[in-house]
């Protein structure tokens, strides 16, 4: 495996870009320092609820997180997450809740990532990032796979103990490879998943299997989705994406063959684009683009050149 080189990659990846926030997860530990971290009048905290928290657009165009002093933060007993300092400091914290606050000044509004991830700031969406796979990992893992006994929180959000076998369980992610195929004439191959709307189409994706190099994942997968072979695999960057606990690596990926058997289960379609077949069904609404937020996008966009042009 090469590593591609192309100067594009260079632009931030959405969900991806540095947050300058230090995890700081020495202090994960030291309950002395998170108390008092807590308690310090600059520490700022926001809730997470469902994979969304509280967002507030500002006059000037921008879209911030709500975040408040943590004496003005709701109780909760366990579920505080310590997400790291930043340069100036500041420690912050995510409180996971079955619901989100309201607000008396009905300014703000409940948004995930999906809808805010591009939106945000940097700072700002690297902790919506932190705090969303936290609370997936917290709501679906409350039990030990060793014996089945409760497990309790620990670490600041960041360990799961279980208090009858001493186990520890810690947040699971998911490797998944992405890649954009291209064939001989420089075309791309874009599929359009089963349960996707209608004209939706993106590049070819899944996971990576047990025992199996992420090479070997990404010939697997455009062979088992597709059809098509595939001979010299590029890695191009990686993504965070907890939805719920992924961690995308993307992808440049040399076809050896054109023909194209769609598997019917998980591909419906698939379809080889030259540069100004994507523009013109982009353009004419017959073709929908990934999401701006995947590094579906991105791909597509280094072998495209440009933006993608949107409809």
């Amino acid at each position: 495996m090469t590593t591609w080189t192309d100067h594009a990659t260079d632009r931030p990846i959405t969900l991806a870009a540095p947050s300058g926030i230090d995890r700081s997860a020495h202090h994960r530990l030291d309950e002395a320092w998170l108390a008092a971290a807590w308690s310090h009048p600059t520490t700022r905290v926001f809730v997470v609820s469902g994979g969304q928290a509280l967002v507030d657009d500002t006059p000037d165009g921008r879209t911030e997180l709500v975040m408040t002093p943590s004496f003005e933060a709701p109780p909760t007993e366990n579920h505080r997450y310590f997400l790291g300092t930043d340069q100036e400091g500041v420690r912050y914290f995510a409180l996971q809740k079955d619901s989100l606050p309201g607000r008396m000044d009905q300014s703000a509004r409940p948004a995930g990532l999906r809808e805010a991830g591009a939106l945000l700031s940097e700072r700002d969406a690297g902790l919506l990032v932190h705090a969303v796979a936290l609370e997936n990992w917290q709501r679906l893992h409350r039990f030990c796979s060793r014996c089945g006994e409760r497990t309790m929180i620990a670490a600041a959000g960041h360990i799961r103990r279980c208090p009858a076998c001493g186990a520890e369980h810690y947040p699971r992610t998911d490797p998944a490879v992405i890649m954009l195929v291209r064939d001989e004439q420089d075309r791309a191959l874009l599929g359009r998943q089963v349960h996707w709307p209608e004209g939706r189409f993106s590049t070819l994706a899944g996971f990576v299997e047990p025992g199996e190099s992420i090479e070997q994942a990404v010939v697997r997968e455009v062979a088992e989705e597709a059809g098509v072979t595939v001979g010299e695999v590029e890695y191009v960057a990686s993504q965070p994406w907890p939805f719920p606990s992924s961690l995308m690596l993307g992808f440049m990926a040399q076809a050896t063959s054109s023909l194209i058997q769609v598997d019917g289960e998980e591909i419906h379609e698939a379809r080889w684009f030259s540069r100004d077949d994507l523009r013109a069904a982009i353009e004419s609404g017959e073709v929908l683009p990934p999401s701006g937020i995947s590094i579906a996008a991105r791909l597509i966009e280094l072998w495209y050149g440009e933006p993608l042009p949107r409809g």
